[in-house]
């Protein structure tokens, strides 16, 4: 038994036309089209809500959507299983997601990881083919858009209650794959927390686990006996803006071959063209191979997560502090250009920052502040 699993797939105007004529052998090229369907169990994350009727929810950050139509490419692609865990899968409200949903169960696509409540949207996919049997266990980090008890949305990881439903999967199942679509953008490592998270996964009883959501490929490591993949990046999502980033625009697809006992991975790098992705010719796979090979023996070194997360926090930090300050744009701009940012040092003294850190790292504090702004943000939608 093969299995491929698929980063983040979201129909772009670059492709929009490709996906609605179900042109699945342009979105993927020759070789990867072979590379694709040589699998038993194709897998990969749905980015966007499919639907004609726009509703964007309130949040930080972009609302995709894709028209409906577009389906006919994902329909073409023929997965075996579509995850919806993820920060956008909500971006046009329930009536993005039920649409996408009863296109989906239209097209007799499987999925995972988002639904009308939180207990639907935990649920885990077993696939059986009569001799093993392999669950895939979806969730995604807090961010817009995640499912409560009466609330529709995408499954959040809880580590109070997600660990223990991939503890009941494992035993169930004779593999079980963990997808979880969290971590930081356009960062090639695990944060210290994240590697705790997925590590904890493991000792659950997730046999692989591989995050999502970086937008890059990051690293891996062998933890207890298991692969955890820290980032594959992308899958089809092509932005004009974007064709020359290589973080963007580098990808690989996970191959997991359960013939044996023993299971072997490989990794098959591909490039994203201007409306889709081709596999990698040898020389572009061996230079992508090796960023991912070099990055997955730092992180064994002691000390490096620790580290090199710190140096990642000094360089952003910055953008996250004049959020909170409520600058406006053009004392931004001149803070940034005139000032080299001294005006957001100088205002936020050690006292605010004090707060701040104890509001956040507090549990009692983040939590009543989570709440309170959710209130204000709902009670002031205007």
């Amino acid at each position: 038994m093969k299995i491929i699993i698929a980063a983040d797939l979201a129909p772009t105007n670059l492709n929009e036309s490709l996906f609605i004529n179900g042109k699945s052998e342009v979105l993927i090229d020759e070789d990867l089209y072979m590379k694709w369907f040589s699998s038993d169990i194709r897998i990969f994350n749905l980015e966007t809500p499919i639907t004609n009727n726009p509703k964007p929810i309130l949040k930080n950050g972009p609302n995709l959507i894709a028209k409906e139509k577009t389906v006919n490419g994902i329909v073409k692609l023929k997965p075996s299983l579509v995850c919806l865990a993820n920060n956008h899968i909500m971006d046009q409200d329930y009536e993005g997601l039920k649409n996408t949903i009863s296109l989906l169960d239209k097209h007799k696509l499987p999925h995972i990881g988002a639904s009308n409540n939180l207990f639907n949207a935990k649920q885990p996919y077993i696939y059986d083919d009569g001799e093993k049997k392999i669950g895939i266990y979806n969730c995604a980090e807090h961010e817009f858009g995640i499912a409560e008890e009466n609330i529709p949305g995408a499954n959040p990881f809880d580590p109070l209650t997600s660990l223990d439903d991939i503890q009941e999967l494992s035993k169930q199942v004779d593999y079980t794959i963990v997808i979880y679509h969290g971590g930081k953008e356009y960062y090639r490592y695990p944060s210290p927390y994240l590697q705790k998270v997925c590590r904890r996964m493991v000792d659950k009883g997730a046999d692989f686990v591989v995050t999502q959501h970086s937008h890059c490929i990051g690293a891996k490591e062998v933890y207890n006996g298991k692969t955890i993949v820290y980032g594959q990046g992308n899958f089809l999502f092509n932005y004009e803006h974007k064709l020359d980033d290589e973080f963007w625009n580098n990808g690989m697809l996970i191959e997991i071959d359960l013939a044996d006992n023993s299971p072997i991975i490989n990794y098959i790098p591909y490039l994203s063209t201007k409306e889709g992705v081709r596999l990698a010719n040898d020389i572009e796979s061996k230079h992508i191979l090796k960023g991912f090979d070099e990055r997955s023996e730092q992180i064994k070194k002691p000390g490096f997560i620790d580290n090199e997360y710190t140096k990642f926090a000094q360089k952003h930090i910055h953008n996250y502090l004049v959020s909170l300050s409520g600058q406006s744009k053009w004392i931004r701009r001149i803070d940034r250009r005139v000032f080299k940012g001294k005006l957001t040092k100088w205002y936020f003294s050690k006292k605010k920052l004090l707060s701040i850190y104890n509001f956040i790292e507090c549990e009692a504090h983040r939590e009543l502040l989570v709440f309170g702004t959710k209130l204000n943000i709902y009670e002031n939608k205007n």
